[in-house]
Protein backbone atom coordinates (compact mmCIF):
# COMPACT_ATOMS: atom_id res chain seq x y z
CA UNK A 1 0.00 0.00 0.00
CA UNK A 2 1.09 3.22 -0.97
CA UNK A 3 2.08 5.63 2.48
CA UNK A 4 0.25 8.35 0.77
CA UNK A 5 -3.26 7.91 0.16
CA UNK A 6 -6.02 11.43 -0.12
CA UNK A 7 -9.37 11.52 0.29
CA UNK A 8 -9.40 12.11 -3.15
CA UNK A 9 -8.57 8.66 -3.79
CA UNK A 10 -10.65 6.47 -1.24
CA UNK A 11 -13.78 8.70 -1.94
CA UNK A 12 -13.43 10.81 -4.71
CA UNK A 13 -14.46 13.73 -2.98
CA UNK A 14 -12.92 16.81 -1.01
CA UNK A 15 -11.85 16.39 2.49
CA UNK A 16 -8.74 14.64 3.94
CA UNK A 17 -5.89 15.14 2.23
CA UNK A 18 -3.27 13.13 3.33
CA UNK A 19 -3.60 10.35 5.93
CA UNK A 20 -0.44 8.73 6.98
CA UNK A 21 -0.96 4.93 6.39
CA UNK A 22 2.23 2.75 6.30
CA UNK A 23 2.98 -0.21 6.38
CA UNK A 24 1.89 -1.51 9.39
CA UNK A 25 -0.67 1.24 9.51
CA UNK A 26 -0.69 3.81 11.75
CA UNK A 27 -3.70 3.17 13.11
CA UNK A 28 -2.84 -0.46 14.17
CA UNK A 29 0.91 -0.14 15.01
CA UNK A 30 0.92 3.22 16.93
CA UNK A 31 -2.67 2.79 18.33
CA UNK A 32 -1.38 -1.18 19.46
CA UNK A 33 1.22 -0.08 21.62
CA UNK A 34 -0.55 2.79 23.06
CA UNK A 35 -3.29 0.24 24.21
CA UNK A 36 -0.40 -2.00 25.67
CA UNK A 37 0.90 1.36 27.56
CA UNK A 38 -2.36 1.65 28.63
CA UNK A 39 -3.03 -2.11 29.66
CA UNK A 40 0.63 -1.67 31.96
CA UNK A 41 -1.52 1.33 33.58
CA UNK A 42 1.15 3.97 31.86
CA UNK A 43 0.35 7.23 30.32
CA UNK A 44 1.08 9.20 27.48
CA UNK A 45 2.78 12.47 29.42
CA UNK A 46 2.89 15.93 28.05
CA UNK A 47 6.11 17.30 27.34
CA UNK A 48 8.36 19.63 25.11
CA UNK A 49 6.59 20.50 21.72
CA UNK A 50 8.97 20.80 18.60
CA UNK A 51 7.36 22.43 15.61
CA UNK A 52 9.05 21.93 12.36
CA UNK A 53 8.41 24.92 9.95
CA UNK A 54 9.53 24.15 6.48
CA UNK A 55 10.28 26.87 4.15
CA UNK A 56 9.52 25.00 0.65
CA UNK A 57 11.18 26.17 -2.68
CA UNK A 58 14.57 27.67 -1.32
CA UNK A 59 14.50 30.58 0.65
CA UNK A 60 16.96 33.33 -0.39
CA UNK A 61 19.03 33.45 3.08
CA UNK A 62 20.91 36.80 2.14
CA UNK A 63 17.58 38.77 2.09
CA UNK A 64 16.69 37.13 4.78
CA UNK A 65 19.36 37.49 7.23
CA UNK A 66 21.51 40.67 5.24
CA UNK A 67 25.32 41.45 5.53
CA UNK A 68 24.08 45.20 5.50
CA UNK A 69 27.82 46.42 6.37
CA UNK A 70 29.52 44.27 3.77
CA UNK A 71 29.32 45.91 0.28
CA UNK A 72 29.95 43.05 -1.27
CA UNK A 73 26.29 42.52 -0.67
CA UNK A 74 25.51 45.52 -2.86
CA UNK A 75 27.87 45.02 -5.53
CA UNK A 76 26.38 40.84 -5.61
CA UNK A 77 22.63 42.36 -5.54
CA UNK A 78 22.77 45.88 -7.39
CA UNK A 79 18.87 45.69 -7.86
CA UNK A 80 17.84 42.89 -5.10
CA UNK A 81 19.83 44.53 -2.06
CA UNK A 82 17.79 45.80 0.53
CA UNK A 83 18.68 49.65 1.34
CA UNK A 84 20.60 49.84 4.43
CA UNK A 85 17.79 52.29 5.55
CA UNK A 86 14.69 49.84 5.05
CA UNK A 87 16.83 46.88 6.92
CA UNK A 88 15.77 46.10 10.49
CA UNK A 89 19.31 46.08 12.22
CA UNK A 90 20.39 43.59 14.75
CA UNK A 91 24.34 44.83 15.39
CA UNK A 92 26.89 46.69 13.47
CA UNK A 93 27.27 43.61 10.90
CA UNK A 94 23.61 42.10 10.23
CA UNK A 95 19.83 42.82 9.80
CA UNK A 96 16.63 41.29 9.29
CA UNK A 97 14.73 42.00 5.68
CA UNK A 98 12.00 44.55 6.93
CA UNK A 99 8.84 42.66 6.29
CA UNK A 100 10.33 40.56 9.46
CA UNK A 101 9.28 43.43 12.09
CA UNK A 102 7.45 40.29 13.90
CA UNK A 103 10.21 38.15 13.96
CA UNK A 104 12.28 41.39 15.33
CA UNK A 105 10.28 42.11 18.28
CA UNK A 106 10.90 38.31 19.16
CA UNK A 107 14.25 38.57 18.30
CA UNK A 108 14.97 41.83 20.55
CA UNK A 109 13.22 39.51 23.42
CA UNK A 110 15.97 36.71 23.04
CA UNK A 111 13.29 34.53 21.90
CA UNK A 112 15.24 33.76 17.76
CA UNK A 113 18.59 31.75 17.45
CA UNK A 114 20.12 32.66 13.56
CA UNK A 115 22.32 29.92 13.00
CA UNK A 116 24.15 31.07 10.23
CA UNK A 117 25.72 29.16 6.76
CA UNK A 118 23.76 26.10 7.94
CA UNK A 119 24.48 23.57 4.25
CA UNK A 120 25.64 19.73 4.01
CA UNK A 121 28.91 18.46 2.43
CA UNK A 122 28.23 18.47 -1.49
CA UNK A 123 25.70 20.43 -1.61
CA UNK A 124 22.72 19.73 -4.21
CA UNK A 125 20.92 22.54 -6.23
CA UNK A 126 18.30 19.50 -6.71
CA UNK A 127 14.51 20.98 -5.08
CA UNK A 128 13.90 17.33 -5.08
CA UNK A 129 17.50 15.70 -4.02
CA UNK A 130 18.22 18.33 -1.74
CA UNK A 131 14.80 18.37 0.47
CA UNK A 132 15.00 14.28 0.05
CA UNK A 133 18.73 15.16 1.90
CA UNK A 134 17.25 17.48 4.65
CA UNK A 135 14.09 15.34 5.37
CA UNK A 136 15.95 12.03 5.22
CA UNK A 137 19.00 13.52 7.22
CA UNK A 138 21.47 11.35 4.77
CA UNK A 139 23.20 13.47 2.26
CA UNK A 140 25.11 10.34 1.19
CA UNK A 141 21.44 8.76 0.77
CA UNK A 142 22.21 5.53 2.99
CA UNK A 143 19.56 6.51 5.68
CA UNK A 144 15.86 5.09 4.68
CA UNK A 145 12.82 6.87 5.48
CA UNK A 146 12.64 10.37 7.18
CA UNK A 147 14.46 11.63 10.37
CA UNK A 148 11.24 12.44 12.70
CA UNK A 149 9.72 8.67 11.67
CA UNK A 150 13.19 7.26 12.65
CA UNK A 151 13.29 9.64 15.70
CA UNK A 152 9.60 7.65 17.01
CA UNK A 153 10.84 4.06 14.98
CA UNK A 154 13.12 4.44 18.44
CA UNK A 155 10.75 5.78 20.37
CA UNK A 156 8.02 3.43 19.98
CA UNK A 157 10.53 0.37 20.94
CA UNK A 158 11.13 1.68 24.19
CA UNK A 159 7.91 3.96 24.75
CA UNK A 160 4.42 3.09 23.24
CA UNK A 161 3.40 5.92 21.77
CA UNK A 162 -0.04 7.93 21.32
CA UNK A 163 -1.56 8.39 17.88
CA UNK A 164 -1.20 11.77 17.56
CA UNK A 165 2.17 11.85 19.36
CA UNK A 166 3.34 13.38 15.64
CA UNK A 167 1.19 14.92 12.95
CA UNK A 168 1.98 16.98 10.17
CA UNK A 169 0.14 19.78 8.32
CA UNK A 170 0.97 19.60 4.77
CA UNK A 171 -0.78 18.82 1.53
CA UNK A 172 1.72 15.66 0.99
CA UNK A 173 3.64 13.96 3.43
CA UNK A 174 6.93 15.11 4.02
CA UNK A 175 9.21 12.22 3.59
CA UNK A 176 10.95 13.15 6.86
CA UNK A 177 7.21 11.60 8.45
CA UNK A 178 8.03 8.32 6.66
CA UNK A 179 8.93 6.06 9.01
CA UNK A 180 9.52 2.03 9.20
CA UNK A 181 7.01 1.06 12.33
CA UNK A 182 5.88 4.33 13.57
CA UNK A 183 3.20 5.94 11.61
CA UNK A 184 3.15 9.44 11.86
CA UNK A 185 -0.67 11.06 10.03
CA UNK A 186 -0.60 13.87 7.66
CA UNK A 187 -3.56 16.20 7.01
CA UNK A 188 -3.76 19.81 4.58
CA UNK A 189 -5.84 21.12 7.63
CA UNK A 190 -7.40 20.53 10.78
CA UNK A 191 -10.65 20.18 8.95
CA UNK A 192 -9.58 16.93 7.61
CA UNK A 193 -9.13 15.62 11.15
CA UNK A 194 -12.81 17.33 12.34
CA UNK A 195 -14.85 15.65 9.46
CA UNK A 196 -12.39 12.07 9.23
CA UNK A 197 -14.61 10.88 12.81
CA UNK A 198 -17.99 10.29 12.08
CA UNK A 199 -18.13 10.21 8.30
CA UNK A 200 -19.74 7.01 6.54
CA UNK A 201 -17.02 6.48 4.23
CA UNK A 202 -13.75 7.17 6.76
CA UNK A 203 -15.24 4.80 9.10
CA UNK A 204 -15.82 2.09 6.30
CA UNK A 205 -12.14 2.31 5.11
CA UNK A 206 -10.90 1.67 8.91
CA UNK A 207 -13.29 -1.21 9.09
CA UNK A 208 -11.24 -2.06 5.91
CA UNK A 209 -7.89 -1.61 7.24
CA UNK A 210 -8.91 -3.51 10.15
CA UNK A 211 -10.14 -6.29 8.14
CA UNK A 212 -6.94 -6.31 5.86
CA UNK A 213 -4.92 -6.54 9.16
CA UNK A 214 -6.63 -9.40 10.57
CA UNK A 215 -6.65 -11.28 7.71
CA UNK A 216 -2.90 -10.79 7.44
CA UNK A 217 -2.50 -13.45 10.37
CA UNK A 218 -2.30 -10.31 13.21
CA UNK A 219 -4.41 -11.05 16.32
CA UNK A 220 -7.57 -9.87 15.29
CA UNK A 221 -8.81 -8.76 18.37
CA UNK A 222 -5.31 -6.75 19.52
CA UNK A 223 -6.10 -5.16 15.78
CA UNK A 224 -9.18 -4.32 16.86
CA UNK A 225 -8.73 -2.74 20.07
CA UNK A 226 -5.62 -0.57 18.62
CA UNK A 227 -8.10 0.85 15.17
CA UNK A 228 -10.77 1.60 18.38
CA UNK A 229 -7.86 3.29 20.51
CA UNK A 230 -6.73 5.17 17.51
CA UNK A 231 -10.66 6.48 16.26
CA UNK A 232 -10.98 7.11 19.75
CA UNK A 233 -7.82 9.18 20.35
CA UNK A 234 -8.98 11.13 16.79
CA UNK A 235 -12.16 11.45 18.13
CA UNK A 236 -11.37 13.42 21.12
CA UNK A 237 -8.95 15.38 19.41
CA UNK A 238 -11.89 16.66 17.21
CA UNK A 239 -14.30 17.79 20.18
CA UNK A 240 -11.54 19.70 21.74
CA UNK A 241 -10.46 21.60 18.92
CA UNK A 242 -13.84 22.90 18.63
CA UNK A 243 -13.41 24.27 22.39
CA UNK A 244 -10.66 26.42 21.31
CA UNK A 245 -11.16 29.70 20.31
CA UNK A 246 -7.18 31.97 19.58
CA UNK A 247 -6.22 34.65 21.40
CA UNK A 248 -4.54 36.35 18.77
CA UNK A 249 -5.11 37.62 15.39
CA UNK A 250 -3.35 35.93 12.32
CA UNK A 251 -3.02 36.34 8.68
CA UNK A 252 -5.27 34.79 6.27
CA UNK A 253 -2.42 33.62 4.52
CA UNK A 254 -0.28 30.10 4.52
CA UNK A 255 1.83 30.90 7.42
CA UNK A 256 -1.18 32.71 9.32
CA UNK A 257 -3.36 29.88 8.87
CA UNK A 258 -0.69 27.21 9.33
CA UNK A 259 0.50 28.98 13.22
CA UNK A 260 -3.02 29.38 14.27
CA UNK A 261 -3.95 25.68 13.48
CA UNK A 262 -0.35 24.68 14.99
CA UNK A 263 -1.70 26.98 17.80
CA UNK A 264 -5.00 25.10 17.97
CA UNK A 265 -3.24 21.66 17.85
CA UNK A 266 -0.74 22.63 20.85
CA UNK A 267 -3.58 23.82 23.38
CA UNK A 268 -5.98 20.82 22.60
CA UNK A 269 -3.55 17.96 21.85
CA UNK A 270 -0.87 17.82 25.54
CA UNK A 271 0.28 14.29 23.57
CA UNK A 272 1.45 15.77 20.97
CA UNK A 273 5.06 16.48 20.75
CA UNK A 274 5.95 17.11 17.05
CA UNK A 275 3.73 19.27 14.72
CA UNK A 276 5.54 19.75 10.85
CA UNK A 277 4.54 22.41 8.93
CA UNK A 278 5.08 23.34 5.45
CA UNK A 279 4.24 26.05 3.07
CA UNK A 280 5.65 27.04 -0.79
CA UNK A 281 6.31 30.03 -2.80
CA UNK A 282 10.22 30.41 -2.20
CA UNK A 283 11.67 29.49 -5.52
CA UNK A 284 12.02 33.13 -6.39
CA UNK A 285 13.76 33.31 -10.05
CA UNK A 286 12.06 36.10 -11.02
CA UNK A 287 10.36 38.99 -9.14
CA UNK A 288 11.78 38.07 -6.13
CA UNK A 289 11.32 41.34 -4.54
CA UNK A 290 7.52 41.78 -3.87
CA UNK A 291 6.75 37.69 -3.53
CA UNK A 292 9.77 37.42 -0.71
CA UNK A 293 8.43 40.47 1.14
CA UNK A 294 4.95 38.55 1.12
CA UNK A 295 6.30 35.86 2.18
CA UNK A 296 8.57 36.99 5.13
CA UNK A 297 5.64 39.17 6.76
CA UNK A 298 3.59 36.42 6.69
CA UNK A 299 5.97 34.35 8.39
CA UNK A 300 7.46 36.88 10.53
CA UNK A 301 3.63 38.12 11.60
CA UNK A 302 2.27 34.71 12.20
CA UNK A 303 5.46 34.04 14.44
CA UNK A 304 4.76 36.77 16.66
CA UNK A 305 1.42 35.79 17.24
CA UNK A 306 2.43 32.19 17.60
CA UNK A 307 4.57 32.85 20.29
CA UNK A 308 2.03 35.29 22.04
CA UNK A 309 -0.60 32.51 21.97
CA UNK A 310 1.78 30.42 23.82
CA UNK A 311 2.64 32.72 26.29
CA UNK A 312 -1.33 33.00 27.13
CA UNK A 313 -1.26 29.23 27.04
CA UNK A 314 1.77 29.13 29.77
CA UNK A 315 3.36 27.04 26.96
CA UNK A 316 6.20 29.68 26.35
CA UNK A 317 9.15 27.96 27.05
CA UNK A 318 7.88 24.55 26.29
CA UNK A 319 7.34 25.14 22.41
CA UNK A 320 10.53 25.61 20.14
CA UNK A 321 9.68 26.03 16.28
CA UNK A 322 12.70 25.30 14.27
CA UNK A 323 12.89 26.96 10.56
CA UNK A 324 14.41 25.69 7.30
CA UNK A 325 14.70 25.61 3.49
CA UNK A 326 16.26 23.40 1.66
CA UNK A 327 18.77 25.45 0.26
CA UNK A 328 19.25 29.27 0.47
CA UNK A 329 19.92 31.17 -3.24
CA UNK A 330 22.83 32.16 -5.27
CA UNK A 331 24.80 35.15 -3.91
CA UNK A 332 24.30 37.00 -6.89
CA UNK A 333 20.49 37.80 -8.54
CA UNK A 334 19.55 37.17 -12.06
CA UNK A 335 18.43 39.15 -14.57
CA UNK A 336 15.08 37.81 -14.33
CA UNK A 337 14.44 40.15 -10.86
CA UNK A 338 15.15 36.87 -8.63
CA UNK A 339 18.00 34.61 -7.36
CA UNK A 340 18.79 31.48 -8.54
CA UNK A 341 19.19 28.20 -6.59
CA UNK A 342 21.89 28.14 -4.48
CA UNK A 343 23.94 26.13 -1.13
CA UNK A 344 23.86 27.30 2.61
CA UNK A 345 21.19 29.53 3.95
CA UNK A 346 20.53 30.51 7.67
CA UNK A 347 18.12 28.29 9.95
CA UNK A 348 16.54 29.56 13.34
CA UNK A 349 15.11 28.46 16.55
CA UNK A 350 12.15 30.34 18.23
CA UNK A 351 10.71 30.13 21.49
CA UNK A 352 10.89 31.19 24.52
CA UNK A 353 13.66 28.56 25.59
CA UNK A 354 16.16 29.49 23.20
CA UNK A 355 19.43 31.32 23.40
CA UNK A 356 18.15 34.47 21.12
CA UNK A 357 20.94 35.91 19.00
CA UNK A 358 23.06 35.05 15.99
CA UNK A 359 24.84 32.03 15.96
CA UNK A 360 28.36 30.34 13.53
CA UNK A 361 29.90 32.78 11.41
CA UNK A 362 28.86 35.33 8.62
CA UNK A 363 28.83 34.03 5.53
CA UNK A 364 32.13 35.33 3.52
CA UNK A 365 30.83 37.10 0.13
CA UNK A 366 34.37 37.08 -1.28
CA UNK A 367 34.65 33.12 -0.71
CA UNK A 368 32.06 31.35 -2.84
CA UNK A 369 31.77 28.29 -4.03
CA UNK A 370 30.19 28.23 -7.92
CA UNK A 371 28.77 31.13 -6.52
CA UNK A 372 27.03 30.14 -3.63
CA UNK A 373 27.84 30.37 -0.03
CA UNK A 374 29.98 28.02 1.78
CA UNK A 375 28.47 26.08 4.56
CA UNK A 376 29.90 26.66 7.78
CA UNK A 377 27.28 24.44 10.01
CA UNK A 378 26.00 20.59 9.06
CA UNK A 379 22.10 21.16 9.22
CA UNK A 380 22.37 18.00 11.50
CA UNK A 381 23.90 19.40 14.09
CA UNK A 382 20.73 21.70 14.36
CA UNK A 383 18.97 18.11 14.24
CA UNK A 384 21.00 16.57 16.61
CA UNK A 385 20.58 19.84 19.30
CA UNK A 386 16.64 19.40 18.80
CA UNK A 387 16.41 15.79 19.18
CA UNK A 388 18.69 15.22 22.27
CA UNK A 389 18.44 18.35 24.12
CA UNK A 390 14.88 19.22 23.53
CA UNK A 391 13.12 15.92 22.56
CA UNK A 392 15.00 13.53 24.79
CA UNK A 393 15.60 11.18 22.06
CA UNK A 394 19.01 9.57 20.49
CA UNK A 395 20.68 11.80 17.72
CA UNK A 396 23.34 9.31 17.12
CA UNK A 397 20.65 6.10 16.55
CA UNK A 398 18.49 8.41 14.44
CA UNK A 399 21.07 10.24 11.85
CA UNK A 400 23.35 7.39 11.93
CA UNK A 401 26.14 8.89 13.84
CA UNK A 402 26.98 11.82 16.49
CA UNK A 403 27.57 15.40 15.33
CA UNK A 404 27.96 18.20 17.68
CA UNK A 405 25.51 20.61 19.30
CA UNK A 406 24.80 24.08 18.45
CA UNK A 407 24.49 25.93 21.64
CA UNK A 408 20.84 27.63 21.12
CA UNK A 409 19.09 26.07 24.09
CA UNK A 410 18.39 26.80 27.39
CA UNK A 411 19.30 24.53 30.11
Amino acid sequence: MSDFLSRRDLFRQGGLIALGLVAPPWLSTIARADVLKLSRGGKVDPDNVLVVCQFSGGNDGLNTVIPWANRRYYELRPNLGIPEAQILKLDNALGLHPALAGLKTLYDEKKVAIIQGVGYPKPNRSHFKSMEIWQSASPEGDLKFGWVGRHFDAEIRENPLNPVVALGLSTEKPRALNADHAGIPCFASLADIQSMVGDPDAERMLRQIQGAEARSGSNERVVQQANKTALDAMSALRDKLKTFTPKQTYGNDAFGRGFQQIAQLIACSPQTRVIYFSAGGFDTHARQADQHQRLLQGFGDAMLAFQREMEALGKANKVVTMVFSEFGRRSYENASGGTDHGAAAPMMFVGGSVKGGVHGPIPDLSDLQDGDLKFSIDFRQAYATALDDWMGGDSGVVLGQKFSHLDVLKG
